[in-house]
């Protein structure tokens, strides 16, 4: 049944229109590249009404005008929070990692050892979860790391979630699903039941916020990039755009690792061939 012409009544008599929902959703694409269709109301007037209780706000048009008012940024970051979901774990598609592990590293750890430059990218990195992993295999593969000129970088469009990934902090039973061989001796978290990534890991990753859909700010290239399941929240055209922008910003044979749902489209598929399940290798000519 087609959601169009409803409207979503909260407990307090306040609606989200069919009107407001597609300002929302305007503004969604335009400022973060989410495309919202409308079977996403439901889900859009359900977490954004807590939030309109919360600050005793009436009404949607009222709640609008914040997102451009004196707190404009915090507001955005807010909104991009309750329109997404940061869903991440450790090792998480673990058959990337082992490609990281046989296939990537080896050649880039040696290129390290002879002087050269090594770069990762974790785009759209959440909680932080993934870059560590990173951090993870590649300190057991050369404990040594920091000798050379080796550097991860975690980037994600929300600030909140930057934050959470620079402490490193989580519950343990986040730690649960790593692998023996990667087992850390962790750190005690701040808070009861939580344990903190070791410091010699998490000195291994830089974190950033960055948006994806706006031009790259990096002047160097990348050997690697993991963007998983940050795409499927982008329509088609978005999502070509942003191959492209990887594409241009990896080094020839770099690597680029996507989400299970996710497939290479449009004109960056000339280059980026496909090597493994949603791994790509760039192949510029």
């Amino acid at each position: 049944m087609s959601i169009a012409g409803q409207v979503e009544p909260f407990d307090d008599g306040i609606i989200l229109s069919d009107q407001d929902f597609e300002a929302i959703a305007q503004f969604a694409y335009k400022h973060f590249g989410l495309a919202m269709s409308p079977s996403k109301k439901p889900l859009v007037s359900s977490r954004l009404s807590r939030k309109l209780r919360k600050q005793n706000i009436k009404a949607f048009k009222e709640y609008l005008k914040q997102l451009d008012g004196p707190n404009a940024d915090q507001e955005r970051s807010e909104l991009l929070s309750l329109l997404t979901t940061n869903v991440t774990q450790f090792f998480r598609e673990p058959h990337h990692f082992e490609t990281l592990r046989n296939d990537v590293l080896p050649p880039l750890l040696e290129k390290a050892k002879k002087g050269g430059r090594v770069r990762i990218w974790s785009a759209g990195c959440s909680i932080g979860q993934e870059p560590y992993t990173i951090a993870a295999v590649l300190h057991d593969m050369c404990p040594d790391a920091d000798r050379y000129d080796i550097k991860i970088l975690g980037t994600d469009i929300d600030p909140v979630v930057v934050r959470t990934a620079e402490e490193g902090q989580y519950p343990l039973e986040d730690f649960d699903g790593i692998p023996k061989q990667y087992k850390m001796k962790l750190e005690p978290g701040a808070k009861q039941g939580t344990g903190r990534v070791p410091q010699h890991l998490r000195q291994k990753v830089t974190y950033g916020v960055l948006n994806l859909i706006e031009p790259f700010p990096f002047k160097g290239k990348f050997d690697a990039i993991f963007c998983r399941n940050v795409a499927i929240y982008f329509d088609n055209p978005t999502q070509q755009k942003v191959w492209q922008a990887f594409q241009r910003t990896l080094t020839p044979g770099g690597y680029l690792f996507i989400g299970h749902s996710e497939r290479m489209s449009g004109p960056a598929s000339q280059h980026l061939k496909t090597v493994g399940i949603t791994t790509y290798v760039n192949t510029p000519g």
